[in-house]
């Protein structure tokens, strides 16, 4: 018996390895295509290890276009709406899982319910919106409207209900009012399910792409997925360089990921135990 399951998790063991090493496939080829030389990233057959090293693809990219300019505008868009986002959610969350109120829960389904609407159907109302206000080729046109997330409501609610209703009475008795009691003692209790929310946010806000195109004209101002588009336009069959940009564009993305991907797993895993 000991025997038969040894050797199902070795099979499986050895399935996951191979599923695993698929995936990281593509990523492998990305970035040693960019330590190549042109030449040599279009001969057949392909080569999987670079026959000599070059950094001139990197080169290009930093300085034939604004390749550093459009990652600042990026990180500052990314940063700005994550605050923006941090605090509705967390006001939204403790509000739909605190405080009674008459339709609470009715209201509550209803902000789920909208996330189901693609974005094609509300984008053309938005743009509309923002033209009005004369937020065109500006940086807030970026950040505001995103700075309200259905899904981090909806995360931070389900991990503040873990928290027993017995902590508030106590808390109440020593003086703490609802606002103190939000961010002195709920916020550090569900710091996972914050850190994993603000690392969804800084992926959906880095990785933008269709609205910063509709509302942004000037160079500038340019987000790094946008900027990545012209720049494939121009270097169409300079495939070093196209794979040097997406390198140093995913790059922040794998770093935030493996430095926090124990606080997303810890969130997840106390979204579910307490409805």
């Amino acid at each position: 018996m000991k025997s038969k399951i040894s050797t199902w998790k070795v099979v499986v063991y050895l399935l996951l390895v191979i599923f695993a090493l698929f995936s990281i496939l593509p990523f492998y080829w990305m970035i040693t295509t960019s330590f190549k030389t042109p030449a040599e990233s279009i001969t057949v057959p392909p080569t999987w290890i670079p026959r000599t090293v070059s950094l001139s693809s990197y080169k290009t990219v930093l300085t034939k276009i604004s390749f550093p300019r459009y990652m600042y505008i990026s990180f500052i868009t990314a940063i700005l709406t994550i605050a923006g986002s941090l605090l509705t959610a967390l006001l939204a969350a403790y509000a739909f899982s605190w405080i009674q109120f008459k339709g609470r829960d009715v209201i509550f389904m209803g902000f789920l319910s909208l996330m189901m609407v693609p974005m094609p159907v509300y984008i053309i109302p938005l743009f509309l919106v923002v033209q009005r206000l004369g937020w065109l080729d500006t940086l807030q046109v970026m950040i505001v409207p995103w700075t309200v997330s259905i899904f981090s409501i909806f995360l931070l609610r389900q991990n503040m209900r873990t928290i027993p209703k017995d902590l508030y009475d106590a808390a109440v008795i020593d003086g703490c009012s609802r606002l103190r009691f939000l961010f002195q003692i709920i916020v550090p209790l569900i710091r996972p399910a914050i850190t994993t929310m603000v690392i969804f946010e800084f992926i959906s806000s880095w990785n933008t792409f269709m609205w910063p195109l509709m509302v942004i004209n000037k160079d500038r101002l340019r987000p790094i997925q946008v900027g990545l588009a012209y720049f494939a336009q121009g270097e169409t069959t300079n495939y070093p360089a196209l794979m040097a940009a997406s390198t140093l564009a995913i790059f922040p993305l794998v770093i935030l990921f493996f430095i926090a991907q124990r606080q997303i797993i810890e969130s997840y895993a106390r979204t579910g135990l307490k409805e």
